[in-house]
């Protein structure tokens, strides 16, 4: 089968990891007998050196009829004014409104193997296996009016926290059907003490729990899930949560994972390309080094292939090759090792190729 991917390396170390995804990518072509047609596009920084803009409309109409799109990360300190036009992050939140993808997929499972690199106690990483189902394109980060202003002779700034009942229940609803797949338990926060888009969000998810009995539905308020993250992980199936808290909460969960650069993401819409990318930054300090992590990206390429590709058996065997891959030692920098980008990338294509 042909298929077309766009890729948006980005910045940092984005163009080292996408690389490196891409290898794995040729070699499950090469196993399976299909072929993947890349096309390298510009977004973030680099964009905004090139063309004045994070992501231009050819960029944008280019991811919107592929297949699928590959991302890397975007930013660093040199397009970190706060008071500049653009910003990379900018291109980030526009190519997820582009496309379209309003739920963000983020599996937090703890390898065995690497426990010893969590800062966490072992006991409280049994078992731990989740997945974050968080909600992309609105809430705070897309509100109208934002902004800032003088007023009353101060300087004030304003965003907005805005959700309208499709959006949470389009998310929720994903939610519930992934949960049946899993252990049939959903945890929805949410800060319904405090904010009304909460209190809006609570009401729709205890209708979609009514509406499907066979799945567990429990609330949990924002604060409160950053507390049993650390002190109860394993006790979490399916979590469901708004934009903000959802970037925040799975930046946590990572530490659970001991590195971002073990964790994927996907991001997908009701049709069209999903979005994939690692949940690391661009981690401007070791960009060039050649030491990143790959894995995270690796992992997102297995959930393209799940998601947006259709190609099950392809994507349980990257992400077996990459179980097999720890599970033989192997170690990048952050993970206490030495292996390089490229080492690590070659352990995990080796230990694809050796699988049946």
């Amino acid at each position: 089968m042909n298929f077309n991917i766009t890729l948006l390396p980005g910045d940092g170390i984005g163009p080292e990891v996408v690389a490196a995804a891409v290898r794995a990518l040729e070699a499950i072509a090469r196993k399976f007998g299909h072929t993947f047609h890349f096309s390298e596009r510009l977004m973030g920084g680099c964009s905004i050196d090139k063309f004045g803009m994070s992501l231009t409309d050819e960029t944008l109409a280019d991811c919107q009829s592929a297949d699928a799109v590959l991302l890397g990360a975007v930013g660093g300190p040199k397009w970190d004014d706060p008071a500049a036009k653009d910003r990379p992050e900018r291109g980030l939140l526009a190519i997820r409104k582009g496309l379209g993808v309003f739920a963000n997929l983020r599996p937090v499972k703890v390898h065995p193997a690497l426990i010893n690199s969590s800062p966490l106690k072992a006991e409280k990483l049994a078992g731990v296996d989740m997945l974050v189902v968080r909600e992309l394109t609105g809430g705070l980060y897309f509100g109208w009016p934002k902004g800032r202003d003088k007023k009353d002779g101060r300087e004030r700034a304003v965003d907005t926290l805005e959700y309208y009942d499709y959006e949470i229940r389009r998310v929720i609803e994903l939610a519930f059907r992934l949960a049946k797949a899993r252990r049939a338990k959903v945890t929805s926060v949410d800060k319904a003490n405090v904010l009304e888009s909460s209190r809006l969000w609570r009401q729709i998810a205890s209708e979609i729990g009514k509406a499907n009995p066979a799945v567990t539905l429990e609330h949990m308020l924002v604060d409160t899930a950053a507390m049993r993250l650390i002190t109860s992980p394993a006790s979490f199936d399916v979590v469901v949560t708004e934009n903000m808290f959802g970037d925040i909460l799975t930046d946590e969960a990572s530490v659970l994972a001991g590195s971002m650069g073990m964790l994927p993401s996907a991001s997908l819409g009701v049709s069209g390309p999903g979005l994939y990318e690692p949940i690391h930054g661009s981690a401007p300090d070791i960009a060039g080094r050649g030491i990143a992590n790959p894995v995270g990206t690796i992992l997102s390429a297995a959930m393209m292939l799940r998601y947006s590709l259709k190609l099950e058996a392809e994507a349980a065997a990257l992400e077996k090759a990459v179980d097999a891959t720890i599970c033989a030692g192997a170690r990048s920098a952050d993970l206490g090792g030495k292996l390089t980008t490229q080492q690590m990338t070659n352990e995990i294509i080796k230990q694809m190729q050796n699988g049946e």
